[in-house]
């Protein structure tokens, strides 16, 4: 398991699991449209935080929770989250793009840092990134 994936064992409540799955399927429809992939990608992780198929489906009802998201490494965590969830139904759309900018500036993320991670993203096949790369990269920006 990678560094970014411990960190959702460490989420207490059943209300920081909502809010994340919330913003990740607010995001997911931001170009429009929700894409197969990107709802399966979204269902993988509310099977992996223990949230049944029926509260899952009722988020998609629902106006996304307000809060802060507590530390700067759950901050980022969520940041790599939504932005492989843009990559995921393998069509990068303008507003998608916009939307995860402002996103991480909302959050308080440095833009240069995210700029960076969006391009190395966009040119691995995959759209992963090293967990330590990328954690560097927002570490770097701190210096």
């Amino acid at each position: 398991m990678n560094i970014l994936a411990k960190n959702t064992i460490l989420m207490d409540t059943q209300e920081e699991k909502i809010k994340l799955l919330a913003e990740m399927i607010a995001f997911s429809v931001v170009d429009g449209r929700l894409h197969e992939r990107e709802y399966q990608f979204v269902w993988i992780v509310a099977q992996e935080l223990g949230i049944s198929k029926d509260d899952f489906n009722e988020l998609f009802h629902q106006e996304l929770p307000s809060g802060v998201i507590k530390s700067e490494f759950e901050r980022i965590q969520q940041f790599y989250r939504l932005a492989l969830l843009m990559h995921c139904d393998g069509i990068l759309h303008s507003k998608e793009e916009e939307a995860i900018r402002q996103i991480a500036i909302n959050m308080g993320l440095n833009p240069s840092a995210t700029n960076r991670i969006l391009k190395l993203m966009q040119k691995s096949p995959n759209a992963m990134i090293d967990p330590e790369v990328l954690l560097s990269i927002f570490q770097e920006q701190l210096n």
